[in-house]
């Protein structure tokens, strides 16, 4: 099994996401400045992984940094923290993983001397030296904990998931929120990768997820590999199956959610939805409690990513379209909660009113 992003002594390592499906290739971040961009180029992407990254590339950068002072240090965790947090601007993950990265830094400048490697938080005269150790150590340790805990997380998510996945037939899925957008296992194809293994009789319809491609080159690969019968589809034929009856449920992830269930998620996912509920077809997302936002009331606060307009008029450095016409590229679009059919997490399915359903979760 591939490993979508891991922590070694060399730097933090991870699967290249751009030369899938045609090379299986690793690359290893030695700064934390390589991370930044592994995640902006999206070398590694989908908001669970985005977090981990997040949360790796700020321990590496503490780790390397040269600091001799704690102020130092704290402003060289400010640049790191800074740099990290400008990559993707909709996966809430990035920002969540950042702040929890944060106060791990935080509490491991209180230690006394005879600290352990974690990183203790231990009051006494321990000496400025002793306290960067500290924190370069507590940081690595965090970031590990942080992945662990991010596949753990996607393992309940399809325990709870795979009640509401069909006996038999195909399940539709928009862009890739499988191992590959996670530490490992996946939130929509962590729940479809359950139903699988506790018998159920699923076929995926993979929508190809233009402009990126990642249902085409990601999903499609990853099914693959674990021999669950996957077909692709181009996004436009989506309407087409489901008219004709021949798929029974729509799944997908989520890079945001705010706090009435609005979610947002790669564009064309509010398309997937319209279309499942005017053929009367469940749809279902995904994601861990850290993709909820609580402080956004509706999905109308959530900022939307616009990238380069190069990803829709080339492919591969291939133009695809005249020169002279200009391209629009929102990379999310946000599905407003009534389409929504229930919100599968890690602690449990949410159903609306997601004002109440959510803010349940955690209680």
């Amino acid at each position: 099994m591939f490993k979508t992003i891991e922590w070694t002594d060399d730097g933090v390592r991870m699967i290249d996401q751009l030369k899938l499906p045609t090379e299986e290739r690793y690359v290893t971040c030695r700064t934390y400045q390589e991370v930044a961009e592994a995640i902006r180029s999206m070398v590694i992407r989908g908001a669970p992984a985005i977090g981990v990254a997040a949360a790796m590339g700020v321990a590496l950068g503490v780790k390397n940094s040269g600091a001799r002072t704690i102020p130092d240090l704290r402003a060289d965790f400010d640049v790191i923290a800074e740099a990290i947090g400008k990559t993707r601007p909709t996966a809430v993950n990035l920002f969540w993983a950042i702040e929890r990265m944060r106060t791990a830094f935080e509490g491991s400048l209180t230690v006394a001397p005879g600290f352990s490697p974690a990183g203790a938080a231990l009051k006494g005269g321990a000496t400025e030296a002793e306290k960067i150790a500290v924190a370069k150590a507590r940081l690595t340790v965090e970031a590990k904990h942080i992945l662990a805990e991010d596949i753990a997380i996607n393992e309940a998510m399809g325990q709870h998931g795979a009640a509401l996945m069909p006996d038999s037939g195909t399940v539709l899925t928009h862009c890739n929120a499988g191992a590959l957008a996670t530490g490992g296992y996946g939130t929509a194809l962590g729940v479809i990768r359950a139903a699988v293994a506790a018998g159920k009789k699923i076929n995926v319809f993979a929508d190809e997820t233009r402009p990126f491609l990642q249902g085409a080159r990601l999903t499609a690969w990853e099914l693959a590999k674990d021999s669950i019968p996957v077909t692709l589809i181009t996004d436009n034929m989506a309407g087409h199956f489901m008219k004709a009856g021949e798929i029974k449920a729509a799944i997908v992830g989520a890079d945001r959610i705010a706090a009435n269930g609005d979610v947002a998620n790669k564009i064309g996912t509010y398309s997937v939805a319209v279309l499942a509920k005017e053929n009367q077809i469940p749809f279902y997302v995904a994601a861990p409690l850290s993709t909820i936002d609580m402080s956004l009331a509706s999905g109308d606060q959530i900022p939307i990513e616009e990238r380069a307009p190069s990803e829709v008029t080339h492919w591969a450095g291939v133009a695809t379209a005249p020169a002279n016409v200009p391209a629009r590229h929102p990379a999310f679009d946000v599905t407003p909660h009534r389409y929504v059919s229930a919100i599968i997490t890690e602690r449990g399915i949410a159903r609306a009113p997601y004002t109440e359903s959510l803010k349940a979760l955690f209680a």
